[in-house]
């Protein structure tokens, strides 16, 4: 079975698959993506699931081939994953509600996480956040500091487009909603800020 979900947001290739697959007891589904979001959230829900999954990314897309009900599985199945210690949710570009105390407040905090080395595994950017990762240069660069100390950076897909700044991605990567979704239970602690 094949799905294409070219052009499709996330969660949908996510639900497509998982619809398609409580159809069967076992077999094998192709699902292809043509972001990177999806293609991640996909390997996500599949080795959630215990599901074997091979990938191939194309040009221009990404194959993911999904089995279930073959022994194949015992050994993902078998895998327990340690749960990461922190994931930050940051839904605004400035903290409170005056813009200009906010934005400083936004920089002091980044830089404390910087010059401590307290850094959560991930960050995702949400709503006006998604300014910190495209058009505001001075976050652009402290981003990418903390990104290259070893935390994981992601945009909301849907709020770049919102906010018609999707080719304007400076650091880190286009996330979807499944990043704070699954943060519930993938991480031991999540943080809103914002």
């Amino acid at each position: 079975m094949e799905i294409d979900a070219r052009g499709l947001e996330c969660p949908k290739p996510i639900i497509l698959a998982e619809n398609a697959l409580s159809k069967i007891e076992e077999g094998l589904l192709t699902v292809i993506v043509d972001n990177e979001g999806a293609f991640e959230n996909l390997k996500k829900y599949a080795a959630r699931f215990g599901y074997y999954y091979e990938t191939e990314k194309k040009e221009n897309y990404w194959k993911i081939r999904i089995v279930k009900g073959y022994t194949c599985q015992i050994n993902a199945l078998s895998k327990k994953e340690t749960k990461k210690d922190l994931l930050m949710i940051i839904s605004s570009n400035v903290i409170g509600k005056d813009e200009n105390l906010g934005k400083i407040l936004m920089k002091a905090f980044f830089d404390t996480m910087i010059v401590t080395g307290q850094l959560p595994q991930m960050i995702f950017l949400m709503n006006t956040a998604v300014k910190l990762s495209t058009i505001d240069e001075e976050f652009v660069s402290i981003l990418k500091k903390i990104e290259q100390m070893g935390t994981e950076i992601f945009t909301c897909g849907t709020c770049l487009k919102y906010y018609n700044l999707e080719d304007s991605l400076k650091v880190g990567y286009r996330g979807t909603t499944n990043h704070f979704v699954e943060g519930m239970f993938d991480f031991n602690k999540t943080v809103w800020i914002g």
